[in-house]
């Protein structure tokens, strides 16, 4: 949720990318058969980042346009509103509307009560659910009452007396099958270390004590992380794992507040996130990590100033974000797994001045003057170069026909038209600062009664952010065999990429048909240029094995080291027989530990190169 704040990955454009058109080796579905179409049970739509883009396992780019749905994170331990509504009336109005993926919050303190095997039950304040009665019944008359007769709400949710209600892991098990039949996907956002609908508050990701008095360390959240991505490491409905929402604080709180820098210091936020995603990938390596910012980052005004020094009126030692948003550290230390960023998505958040009046807001603001005064420096140039993906986290606000209205406005199509990544917060209506966009639940005790009533003039300016094909207006999801909802308003991946995605199209970059494997048009881009990538020859080591290399990291053999050469190496490593590599690309490729063969960690060496990181390739031998 919001705040009050003052104010490397790899990879390479795909606008050359010879992924972005590869025809999908999945068999067509028949859109006549949608609302019959079999759960995708084939654990083969993991997604991977190549560049500022992500990618299924065909090559073929993916946009993930979806929103928060907030709950498990609070005491209620549920999403909130299934107190107003079924799951499945829910969801498929959800799905049937476009969203393709779902941002769940959720607090370390509940997951290690998962961990644990003392699952905490979820709360009946925070869900409505019943199956009454809970068996076929003699009606007294020589007929018979059947089973949900009086009450089939959120059933699933009951134990078989029809009315207790479950434990909260059991729950969540639920929720996951759910968004499988509707084909939605999923990725949990650890809120705050402990159950409290208030703890997005709190700064870091430790130090919080749980209701059994269990304090939540970095070594807890870290292991809680893992073993809920090891349990679901066959589940491609669950993505990947937002690590901490926004990690906060000010400079002068010093080690209360998180930081970003190149220490080991528990509450430097690079370091942390970098451990737990290696920890996270060596269970599941196709799961996404999502790294958000921090509030504040030091300035570089005056020489000597460091992290927790007081502020001064004039020449600040801190530059202000909003909570979660600062990437500025991000430039000198990027998050780089020991296993190669192609899971690592950059997740900023981003608000307008509804929800606080931030200093690049005392203007007629427009695109170039948010991105001049606040986003490029802070979190846009991730994307405008080409270093990793974003996911806008949470972005949304009231509609007030002003300022914050144009805000979303200008967010909304900067995305479209950058190729980022996003979730709304929230449907939820009880968010206080933003509102949702949902704007009131009701049901009976059927399933089929729930009436959602949609703020409908903030889902139509969401609406277009929303990935969808040009013409037709069909939500495109990201499961390869089932469509998007259950009423023919959504795609298959797999549909999308054989029967549209070169007529007509989708909304991608501002609207992209693809033809043989370019995509068309690439909109020029309207935030600063980056500095050009060193194109020069590096020095060759006289102790360089294999008489064919010809360039150290030269894969396409054009004679320079350039981002499509990283490009040439992911594009092998996912599928090796569409992107082979002749012997000389090979010898000239396997610039990390080389002799060990082609991995995604060669890509990471050229990118370091590229972005000078490292000086000089191959970067090391075995």
């Amino acid at each position: 949720m919001k705040k009050l704040c003052k104010g490397l990955a790899v990879f390479a454009s795909a606008g050359a990318l010879a992924l972005t058109g590869a025809a999908s080796a999945m068999p067509a579905v028949n859109s006549d058969s949608v609302a019959h179409a079999a759960v995708d049970d084939c654990n083969d739509d993991w997604l991977h980042a190549v560049g500022s883009r992500l990618y299924d396992k065909n090559g073929n780019e993916v946009w993930l346009t979806g929103a928060n749905w907030f709950g498990m994170n609070c005491i209620e331990y549920s999403p909130h509103y299934l107190y107003a509504g079924d799951i499945d009336d829910i969801l498929e109005e959800v799905a049937d509307r476009g969203i393709n993926v779902i941002r769940f919050p959720i607090s370390t303190e509940l997951i290690l009560s998962w961990m644990n095997g003392t699952p905490y039950q979820i709360s009946s304040g925070g869900m409505q659910a019943v199956y009454n009665p809970p068996v076929d019944q003699d009606d007294g008359n020589g007929g018979v009452v059947k089973a949900g007769t009086y009450g089939n709400l959120n059933k699933d949710f009951v134990e078989a007396d029809g009315k207790t209600l479950i434990t909260s892991d059991k729950g969540f098990d639920i929720i996951l099958q759910k968004c499988k039949d509707y084909g939605i996907k999923a990725f949990i956002d650890i809120h705050s270390p402990h159950a409290d609908n208030s703890g997005h508050n709190y700064n870091l990701w430790y130090g919080k004590e749980t209701a059994d008095g269990t304090m939540v360390t970095t070594d807890i959240w870290i292991e809680t992380l893992v073993w809920i991505a090891e349990k679901y490491k066959n589940d491609d409905t669950l993505l990947g794992f937002d690590l901490k929402n926004e990690p906060h604080g000010k400079g002068p709180e010093g080690e209360k507040a998180a930081k970003w820098d190149g220490s080991t210091d528990e509450n430097n936020w690079a370091y942390a996130a970098t451990r737990c995603a290696e920890a996270i990938l060596d269970v599941n390596p196709n799961a996404l990590i999502f790294v958000e910012g921090v509030e504040q980052s030091l300035s570089g005004a005056q020489a000597g100033d460091y992290w927790g020094i007081a502020d001064r009126r004039d020449n600040s030692p801190y530059i202000g974000a909003w909570w979660g948003g600062n990437f500025r550290g991000a430039r000198e230390y990027p998050i780089v797994p020991k296993q190669g960023t192609s899971q690592i998505v950059y997740s900023p958040h981003d608000y307008g001045p509804s929800v606080y009046a931030q200093t690049w807001f005392d203007k007629d603001f427009t695109t170039q003057t948010l991105l001049d005064d606040y986003w490029y420096d802070t979190w846009a140039y991730i994307n405008a170069e080409d270093i990793a993906p974003e996911l806008i986290g949470e972005w949304g606000g009231h509609m007030d026909g002003a300022e914050n209205q144009k805000w979303m406005t200008l967010l909304r199509d900067y995305m479209i038209e950058n190729h980022i990544n996003h979730t709304f917060w929230c449907l939820n209506t009880n968010s206080g600062d933003t509102g949702g966009l949902w704007a009131n639940l009701s049901c009976g005790q059927q399933r089929g009664s729930t009436n959602i009533t949609w703020a409908e003039d903030k889902y139509a300016l969401f609406e277009e952010s929303l990935w969808q094909t040009l013409k037709t207006g069909k939500y495109i999801g990201l499961d390869h065999q089932k469509p998007l909802g259950i009423n023919n308003t959504g795609l298959s991946l797999t549909e999308f990429y054989e029967s549209y995605a070169y007529t007509e199209g989708s909304n991608l970059d501002g609207g992209t048909i693809l033809t043989g494997n370019e995509p068309k048009p690439t909109p020029a881009p309207t935030e600063p240029k980056p500095t050009p990538a060193p194109t020069t020859k590096p020095a060759e080591p006289t102790t360089a094995p294999g008489s064919k290399v010809t360039l150290w990291g030269d894969t396409n053999k054009s004679g320079e080291i350039e981002v499509a050469d990283a490009i040439a190496i992911m594009s092998n490593v996912v599928n090796a027989d569409l992107y082979p590599l002749d012997d000389v690309s090979s010898a000239n490729a396997d610039v990390y530990q080389n002799g060990d063969g082609l991995s995604v960690s060669d890509a990471v060496s050229i990118q370091k190169y590229i972005t000078r990181i490292i000086s000089e390739l191959p970067e090391s031998y075995l």
